[in-house]
């Protein structure tokens, strides 16, 4: 692996920066008149830089946890905190970005990404160069004049991915982020998400349903159990990046988490606690 790439070690005077702290969260919606419990008792601490995922079976709240950190719902019990300050709303040092890449389409890439620049302090004649720079990132150089229409599904999840990068959050979201591309084209894009991760180092939190591409990009994964939404198991990923995806511990680890996900419900109180790991460190 190339030194280069590799998170480098604080030092006192470094400031701690996408520390996400989600403490007792829970959240209901009224049904029919009657509160149904969506999530509950999420407790989970994101390391400044971490790459983590989630993953869970349809209706475990996974997506409605994003919806919450991000700040686009603050009706919920427990704590939200970003480097200690609590969510209360939307903030550009929190970005997300879709299943759809929701590229504006008559803009060009460049007027899409530099669009999300226009609400912040950076001087316009500085724009174009950050725009270029993001651009550059996601590795589509060539396509600033571009049209979404005219990029391919992949392209244009990167042109979001950079747009979402380009007012440097401390903490990006990921919802689904590839749901929507062919096998392929997936595969590929994971890829790239990785690099672009190592490259540009803010604290990322992914929802997927799919347990080989949580596993391939997280440096942890949590797995959730549904009715109500709570985490079942964190699974560490002690892999370096960028990885091998022949490597027998993330094949070991994908038959251990599809066995968690097809398990029994557990209730209340029993073994479904937020400390409980499934062991990950072994020889590879």
């Amino acid at each position: 692996m190339d030194p280069s790439l590799r998170l480098p070690a604080e030092t006192p005077n470094t400031p701690v920066r996408g520390e996400l702290a989600i403490a007792n969260l829970s959240k209901s919606f009224r049904i029919g008149g009657q509160l149904r419990p969506v999530l509950e008792g999420i407790n989970l601490t994101l390391r400044p830089g971490e790459f983590v995922s989630i993953v869970g079976a349809s209706g475990c709240g996974k997506s409605t946890l994003l919806r919450l950190i991000v700040g686009l719902d603050d009706d919920y019990q427990g704590e939200i905190r970003l480097d200690g300050e609590r969510v209360a709303t939307t903030s550009l040092d929190r970005g997300i970005v879709f299943q759809d890449h929701r590229l504006f389409p008559w803009m060009t890439l460049e007027q899409n990404i530099e669009l999300a620049l226009r609400n912040t302090n950076v001087p316009k004649a500085r724009r174009a160069q950050i725009v270029a720079e993001h651009i550059a990132l996601v590795g589509l150089e060539g396509f600033e004049k571009a049209y979404p229409h005219q990029l391919s599904g992949g392209m244009a999840q990167r042109g979001a991915i950079a747009r979402a990068l380009v007012t440097e959050p401390k903490l990006l979201l990921l919802d689904e982020p590839l749901g929507a591309l062919d096998a392929l084209t997936r595969v590929n894009v994971q890829t790239e998400l990785q690099r672009i991760w190592m490259a540009q180092r803010s604290t990322m939190l992914m929802v997927t349903h799919d347990v080989e591409e949580a596993l391939y990009l997280g440096d942890r994964v949590i797995v959730m159990s549904p009715n109500p939404g709570r985490i079942r198991r964190i699974v560490d990923v002690d892999l370096p990046h960028p990885r091998d995806r022949r490597s027998p511990l993330l094949h070991r680890l994908k038959d251990e988490i599809l066995a968690e996900l097809t398990a029994a419900p557990v209730e209340p109180g029993g073994v479904s606690d937020n400390l409980v790991r499934l062991p990950a460190r072994e020889a590879r």
